[in-house]
């Protein structure tokens, strides 16, 4: 029976060597890139819509650390997050702590996501409506094939709109990081009438865990307490969803 080798990760770095033996070997840069694939000089030379997220993000980011390049450091954090829970996150110390990056970076990924909602958002007018768990689903789809465990908050009015919406934690859900005041501050500060909360599960098994059904009880007792009711908890997967509060 033939032996199957599991799969291994290249080193895409290109080496410049010398006929000699045992010259010295030139790994090259990010700086050793064409001007085309730069994302500065393709924004000069270009459209923005011609380049993708991850050169954008390159630019914000500006460069680099010693460990990683500007496009590898803006490429991990776009897979690590997902492009719209990137978008929604407030807190640059938890960027910093969660990406290893150094916290001015962490800011200026804070700073644009705050712009953008500045500029783009219209009082009562274009927002998402979620009524059942089919919507929330949808609504999220970007969360279906993120590598690890994100909790969001999506916080609603009366008439079931979204007013806020934001990644709580990232990481397997507990009691230990996931505490109902921070899920119930944003619902305060946002005056919201209703909130809903969402996880991604990486495995694809949509069942919840003991932990998920002790979070969603702990919440759900807290909301009553405040008047601000929990509509449900939902689990995502990259094939289906599965709702806590309908099964508990």
């Amino acid at each position: 029976m033939k032996t199957i080798s599991p799969y291994a990760q290249r080193n895409n770095d290109l080496l410049l060597t010398t006929a000699s033996a045992g010259s010295r070997q030139y790994v090259l840069k990010f700086r050793d890139l064409p001007d085309a694939d730069k994302p500065r000089e393709k924004l000069l030379a270009t459209d923005p819509s011609k380049l993708s997220t991850k050169e954008l993000l390159a630019i914000v980011l500006m460069n680099g650390t010693k460990k990683e390049n500007v496009l590898a450091m803006a490429e991990r954090i776009l897979k690590e997050y997902g492009e719209q829970s990137l978008t929604m996150m407030t807190d640059p110390k938890k960027i910093s702590e969660d990406m290893d990056i150094p916290i001015v970076k962490a800011m200026q990924l804070v700073a644009v996501g705050e712009l953008g909602r500045r500029f783009y958002s219209r009082k009562d007018v274009g927002l998402a409506v979620i009524r059942v768990a089919e919507d929330v689903y949808e609504y999220t789809k970007d969360m279906r094939d993120l590598p690890r465990e994100h909790l969001r908050g999506i916080y609603l009015d009366t008439h079931q709109r979204v007013i806020h919406d934001e990644v709580i934690s990232i990481g397997t859900l507990n009691s230990n990081i996931v505490h109902p005041r921070e899920v119930l501050k944003s619902a305060i500060e946002y005056n919201a009438a209703a909130f809903i909360l969402v996880h991604n599960h990486p495995s694809g098994i949509a069942t919840p865990s003991a932990s998920d059904i002790e979070i969603t009880n702990q919440i759900i007792q807290a909301g009553k307490i405040i008047g601000i009711n929990l509509l449900d908890h939902v689990i995502v997967t990259k094939d289906g969803f599965m709702s806590v509060v309908a099964d508990y």
